[in-house]
């Protein structure tokens, strides 16, 4: 259709229909540019609306995964399960999780938040090079970044937690002070990008403040 009225056009049709055929050559173009934001912008929205959420191999905390994976699907994000392992995976309350992708393999340009979820397992993490450079590249590229009970113990070995304000569960305190943190005891606490919680209590809420920062 924008052929025919392009070859009409440039064929010099004078008069009122040679102006209509113009006016509607324009409106043609002006609907094609604003078609192809319009696509461009749904794209970017769709892919800021992904997150992976990262469980150890053994023993995460079911709440933590589960209830923070449910608010954040209901809220539109499509979740991806990630671990350093592709066999089921049993929670600490007995709830199995199948991991899709092995942690190793996360593309952090993918996705809109990386989540670590915490229970007793969650220490595999704590010293992993490759957990240290997902967290790095997850703050350095402006994505959200989250944690939850034990869990933020990594993101503060892998340096991001320096002079942030940060959550964790009780008896890890200590180990984001001595990383340089600001250790606040809230249940969930929200420092620029990065969402930090205390435990299994506190996963809905953990879920609602990450979907509320993927929203914007």
């Amino acid at each position: 259709m924008l052929g025919m009225i392009r070859q009409k056009v440039s064929k010099g049709e004078s008069g009122v229909r040679g102006k209509q055929m113009r006016n509607a050559f324009k409106m043609c173009c002006l609907f094609l540019f604003l078609l192809s934001h319009m696509n461009s912008a749904f794209g970017e929205g769709a892919k800021n609306m992904k997150a992976v959420m990262i469980i150890a191999s053994s023993d995460f905390r079911d709440e933590e995964l589960f209830d923070t994976k449910e608010v954040l699907e209901k809220g539109g994000v499509e979740v991806t399960i990630a671990s350093s392992s592709l066999s089921p995976s049993r929670g600490m309350l007995g709830k199995i999780a199948n991991p899709q992708i092995l942690f190793g393999n996360i593309k952090v340009p993918d996705y809109g938040a990386v989540i670590f979820v915490g229970g007793g397992g969650a220490s595999e993490y704590w010293d992993n090079a490759t957990a240290h450079t997902i967290a790095r590249e997850t703050v350095s590229s402006g994505k959200i970044l989250g944690a939850i009970c034990i869990a933020p113990v990594t993101l503060a070995n892998a340096g991001v937690l320096k002079g942030k304000k940060a959550t964790v569960w009780p008896s890890e305190g200590k180990k984001l002070l001595k990383d340089g943190a600001n250790y606040t005891g809230k249940d969930v606490q929200i420092d620029s990008n990065i969402v930090t919680a205390n435990g299994p209590k506190a996963a809905k809420k953990f879920g609602k403040t990450i979907l509320r920062l993927l929203s914007k």
